[in-house]
């Protein structure tokens, strides 16, 4: 069997073995593949046409996807603290 992985690229690529994380390529996020809020999504159909699915977290973050706050929270709050810490062009700052 063949399943199609997004790549540290961001491009599709075919694959001996099933990915581990699963993401939305809308929003750019990525999470496990039992994540609830991406099940709620998929029961409610309007994620399904923009689902992804990744060989591991590395190939996520490379392909420029954020974790999800829900299956992945102190991967999202590590992520979160890091975007804080770099200014916004056009907001100023205290």
């Amino acid at each position: 069997m063949t399943w199609w992985l997004t790549g540290p690229d961001g491009q599709p690529h075919e694959s001996d073995v099933p990915g581990t994380m699963g993401g939305n390529r809308r929003a750019r996020i990525y999470g496990r593949l039992d994540c609830p809020s991406a099940l709620r999504a998929i029961s409610r159909g309007g994620y399904v046409a923009h689902r992804v699915f990744f060989a591991d977290a590395a190939a996520a973050v490379a392909a420029g996807y954020r974790p999800c706050g829900t299956c992945l929270r102190a991967d999202y709050k590590a992520w979160k603290l890091t975007k804080a810490a770099v200014p916004r062009l056009g907001v100023a700052r205290p």
